[in-house]
């Protein structure tokens, strides 16, 4: 069979265990079934999956990456800044997978693979983060620095636990910051001890943290939460994050297509589980269906 069509493979061999080795040569075997030569490319640093994907972007008929959220971030910021429609296809690999699990992608990695062979496109929405791109969450506050500070060996043993056990080291170190944010829809003042803005139905792999979720509708789920006075307000947050209830004033929970965040000083931000920087002033904006998604999902 001649194959007429190219396709890149981008995969990160450290993440989840490196079980992208496994299966490495059994998803080329599909891939060159489909019809596809295949370039091959393993991530050797940060921000390689970026360069490669700028590197092919109109040198290939189609990008498949594997590995965690981060790998997936690098890929989809560097198709956005490149302006690329070439379509692009995701092995999940990683330790929360959250981008995948919210459009119900499958979990086998050979099944994923076929999947990507059907070639149907979903379009779906990425956001702009200043001047960065991220694919389904940024987020400040606490807990969200703890993706990128456990270590890759931690979280290849642990898996979700790895992040539960970094995480209950803060409970006691709650840090709030005062920030203003505005959006088409008006504006919010307080003070906030986490914030998300978010185009996922998973996030830190705990599902269903945000409600009616439609990946495409140009529209970001957002949730604020307020520093609590005492011990009782913080049990009502997260009774509330638990039971997925709206009924509290120290929850701020909407939609919106832009928001501008304001802080009185520098607030670390998380994107898709990676550092994305330290600014006082944000401008986070959806990028309704700017990313040809290979997907094809019942659900």
């Amino acid at each position: 069979m001649k194959l007429e069509k190219k396709l890149v493979f981008i995969f990160n061999p450290k993440a989840g265990k490196g079980k992208i080795k496994t299966s490495l040569m059994d998803i080329v075997d599909i891939f060159n079934k489909g019809g596809y030569e295949v370039i091959i490319r393993a991530t050797q640093a940060p921000k390689d999956a970026y360069e490669q994907v700028k590197k092919y972007a109109d040198k290939v008929d189609l990008i498949v990456c594997s590995g965690g959220d981060g790998t997936l971030d690098e890929v989809v910021t560097g198709i956005t800044e490149v302006g690329s429609k070439v379509p692009v296809g995701y092995i999940p690999a990683g330790s929360t997978n959250d981008f995948a699990n919210s459009l119900f992608m499958p979990k086998n990695m050979l099944d994923a693979a076929s999947m990507i062979m059907k070639e149907e496109i979903y379009r779906c929405d990425v956001g702009r983060f200043n001047s960065q791109t991220f694919a389904y969450v940024a987020a400040f506050g606490l807990f969200t620095d703890v993706s990128y500070e456990t270590s890759q060996d931690l979280k290849n043993i642990l898996g979700h636990l790895a992040y539960v056990l970094e995480g209950a080291k803060r409970l006691l170190d709650i840090k709030a910051y005062h920030m203003k944010v505005t959006t088409e829809n008006g504006v919010i003042e307080d003070n906030f001890i986490y914030g998300m803005i978010t185009n996922s139905r998973s996030v830190g792999g705990f599902k269903n943290l945000t409600k009616d979720v439609d990946m495409n509708d140009g529209l970001f789920e957002v949730t604020l939460i307020v520093q609590p006075k005492n011990p009782l307000e913080m049990q009502e947050i997260v009774r509330n994050l638990l039971n997925m209830e709206d009924n509290s004033d120290l929850i701020y929970s909407f939609k919106a297509r832009k928001l501008t965040v304001e802080a009185e000083e520098e607030v670390a931000w998380t994107l898709d589980g990676e550092y994305g920087g330290s600014p006082r002033l944000v401008e986070i904006e959806n990028l309704q269906q700017a990313l040809n998604l290979c997907l094809k999902s019942d659900k």
